[in-house]
């Protein structure tokens, strides 16, 4: 009888300990917006990048890219933390080298062009603590329109004339932003 006794308690035990086990970490849902990563060359097998970013990947859901994303103000590129860029290499965005490294990316949408800002700061949430001060290279570009309505953010890269252009779209709206070498 003592025997089983102690059996039960210790199988108790054990029960107890494995459940505290499986409680003691908590998972996450998957994010509204998860985040995703784009980089040239494209072929994920290629070890040899120029560039790559990394974002997250809002959806409308219903909404226009007007509310998501407003003409003339700063936005953070994506959902969640600014979208981070990593150039591999020192690269020119218009006038200004920006040295190889990792930089927040932000932008500017607008109805005819958008600014697309490469910015110091790093880590940062959202577009809340954008400094204009931190700024390593601006430029402006036209946006064109596609037939084809994209419902989540999205970015990619392929080989410019002289360089990488980054192309970003959402609902019908396209951007490309040359980088060049």
């Amino acid at each position: 009888m003592k025997n089983k006794t102690i059996f039960t308690l210790f199988a108790f035990i054990c029960i107890a300990l494995a459940s505290f086990d499986a409680q003691a970490q908590k998972f996450s849902d998957l994010d509204k917006s998860p985040m995703d990563a784009a980089a040239f060359p494209t072929d994920y097998k290629d070890a040899n990048k120029l560039i790559k970013v990394i974002y997250s990947r809002p959806q409308l859901k219903g909404r226009t890219l007007a509310k998501l994303a407003p003409n003339g103000e700063v936005w953070r590129t994506g959902a969640n933390e600014a979208a981070a860029i990593t150039l591999y290499k020192d690269m020119n965005l218009g006038d200004s080298t920006i040295k190889a490294g990792t930089y927040s990316l932000a932008t500017i949408p607008g109805d005819n062009e958008w600014t697309i800002i490469v910015n110091s700061a790093l880590n940062t949430w959202g577009s809340y603590f954008y400094k204009e001060a931190n700024d390593v290279a601006r430029i402006t570009v036209p946006i064109t329109k596609d037939s084809k309505s994209l419902e989540a953010f999205s970015i990619a890269f392929d080989e410019g004339s002289n360089g990488v252009d980054m192309y970003l779209g959402w609902d019908t709206v396209r951007v490309k932003v040359p980088f060049t070498n």
